[in-house]
């Protein structure tokens, strides 16, 4: 793994931490960031796709898990009406994410009135309207009972790659225009529905990159609380830079604390050098990072599918990183016997200067700045990684 970091960065951000923790105790500091950690492995995200039959609500919920319409496990598809009642999908990689696919409001069996009633409105986190084509009263009772159920809802339109291609063939087409038009009808119609800053997303289910799902997704990020935002980020599929961004922000935030737990812990000598850290950590970070990144068998398998591309070809962008399966305890162990001989150095070198805070030289200190260490290179190798197997994917 390459050494992708230089003294003068690790000192600059260990010294932040040194700061931090001059009037705070460490011992309370590392329960803290312990209870974090587990509230972050349980925090649940419940997302709840609804609107009228036919509008691509099972299509979404497909998506937004990183998965076709056709693969075993995905939502059924179709234009006539499918879902009969409410259907928890799970993410596959991260399942404590659930996407649930909910009946098409205006059925015999799901009237507006006592709709949200019997879809159990309070399980989820937030709503999404999906339409297509045209505004229906139907998404208009929905859009007012979700009101006055005081949850937050965002209305999608779908489809709209369709929409723009049939007006393309118009005189005089602008792309922006037909797209603004879009929007300000379902605004409007939103507007009558009561609600006063209506959001509009105009989506294609076949590439989140185009029009508006980044925005959609920031939107829903912004107005989710910490623990849940991260489970959003974590379980989005690796659509764009942007998107890859956002995961190794997150990833950063993490290795702080995973490294103060380890910090924490009773260290384990690595053989052949005067190197500590908490081997079960590393491996248990570093598989999780693969995951995050889509750099596991499974998730390679399901981007393959979706681009139509051999996964072989997706495999052979991969160059520093090992998939999530091949993390292990002989991996992470010869990883820092044999590849780290000088980082080991600089990591002893910076310990010395953190004991007063992190403790004992070859406890707290030098446990802490491995790890962090560590994480840091491969969490860089892994996000390049990723970034090579998205072009590949995107490749025409």
């Amino acid at each position: 793994m390459a050494i992708a970091f230089t003294k003068e960065l690790i000192r600059k951000e260990l010294e932040k931490l040194k700061n931090d923790l001059e009037n705070r105790n460490l011992p309370d500091v590392i329960e803290q960031n312990d209870k974090y950690l587990n509230l972050l492995k349980n925090s649940t995200l419940d997302i709840a796709i609804t609107g009228v039959s036919g509008a691509g609500k099972s299509s979404l919920v497909n998506a937004l898990r990183g998965m076709t319409d056709s693969e075993e496990g995905a939502a059924e598809t179709g234009e006539t009406q499918i879902t009969m009642e409410r259907m928890k999908y799970s993410h596959p990689t991260f399942p404590n994410v659930s996407i649930w696919d909910l009946p098409g409001i205006g059925t015999p069996d799901f009237k507006a009135k006592n709709y949200l009633k019997k879809v159990h409105f309070k399980e989820y986190d937030f709503f999404v309207i999906v339409a297509s084509n045209r505004f229906t009263t139907n998404d208009v009772l929905l859009a007012r009972e979700i009101l006055k159920m005081k949850k937050k809802f965002y209305y999608v339109r779908t489809k709209v790659d369709v929409s723009v291609d049939s007006e393309r063939r118009k005189p005089n087409f602008c792309e922006e225009k037909c797209l603004d038009k879009i929007r300000e009808y379902c605004c409007d119609n939103l507007a009558k529905a009561g609600e006063s800053n209506p959001l509009v997303f105009l989506i294609s289910r076949w590439d989140l990159n185009m029009f508006d799902f980044p925005h959609l997704q920031v939107t829903l990020e912004n107005d989710l609380d910490d623990l849940k935002k991260y489970a959003l980020i974590a379980s989005m599929p690796a659509f764009s830079r942007d998107v890859l961004k956002k995961k190794k922000a997150a990833m950063e935030s993490l290795i702080w604390k995973v490294s103060l737990v380890s910090c924490g812990i009773g260290a384990i000598p690595v053989p052949g050098l005067s190197l500590v850290c908490d081997i079960g950590i590393l491996v248990a970070t570093m598989r999780y990072f693969c995951k995050v990144f889509g750099l596991d068998e499974d998730s390679l398998r399901r981007l393959a599918s979706r681009v139509r591309k051999p996964l072989s070809m997706l495999r052979s962008a991969i160059k520093k990183s090992p998939m999530a399966s091949q993390v292990t305890t002989e991996f992470v162990t010869d990883l820092l016997t044999k590849s780290l001989v000088c980082g080991a150095v600089m990591a002893a070198e910076f310990a010395l200067d953190f004991v007063p805070v992190l403790g004992s030289l070859t406890g707290g200190a030098l446990s802490f700045v491995t790890t962090f260490y560590i994480l840091k290179s491969f969490l860089h190798d892994v996000e390049e990684d990723a970034e090579n197997v998205r072009a590949k994917a995107v490749e025409s």
